[in-house]
C-alpha cells in the first residue's frame, strides 16, 4: 500500500521561507518520478515541480527560481525548499506519484501579506 506522508506547512510572512517534507513508503521510492502539488481555494490543482530518481527536475513557472524540489532515495523522502514566498503561494501543497496515482493529505501552506 502505498503512503505519502506531508509535513511541514505552517504560516509565514511574504517573502519568508519554508520547508515541506514527504515521507514515502509502500513503494520502491527509487524507481520513480515524484512530484509536489498545489491547490489554493477554489482553484484546481496545479504542479508545482517534479524530480526523477536521477535528479533531474522541472517547475511551474511560477516558482522557477524561489523553489528548490529533492529527494533522497536513501530515505524514501522528498523535500520542498520554499523562499520568497508570496500570499499567491498560499494553498495546500500535496506530494504525488504519478506512476501509482496516489496522493498524500497534503499540508497547508499559508503566506501572509
Amino acid at each position: 500500500q502505498v503512503q505519502l506522508v506531508e509535513s511541514g506547512g505552517g504560516l509565514v510572512q511574504s517573502g519568508g521561507s519554508l520547508r515541506l517534507s514527504c515521507a514515502v513508503s509502500g513503494i520502491e521510492f527509487i524507481d520513480y518520478i515524484m512530484a509536489w502539488y498545489r491547490q489554493a481555494p477554489g482553484r484546481d490543482r496545479e504542479f508545482v515541480a517534479d524530480i526523477t530518481p536521477g535528479g533531474n527536475v522541472i517547475y511551474a513557472q511560477s516558482v522557477k527560481g524561489r523553489f528548490t524540489i529533492s529527494r533522497v532515495n536513501l530515505r524514501s523522502t522528498m523535500d520542498l525548499q520554499m523562499n520568497s514566498l508570496k500570499p499567491d503561494d498560499t494553498a495546500v501543497y500535496y506530494c504525488h506519484s504519478p506512476a501509482h496515482g496516489a496522493w498524500g493529505r497534503g499540508t497547508q501552506v499559508t503566506v501572509s501579506s
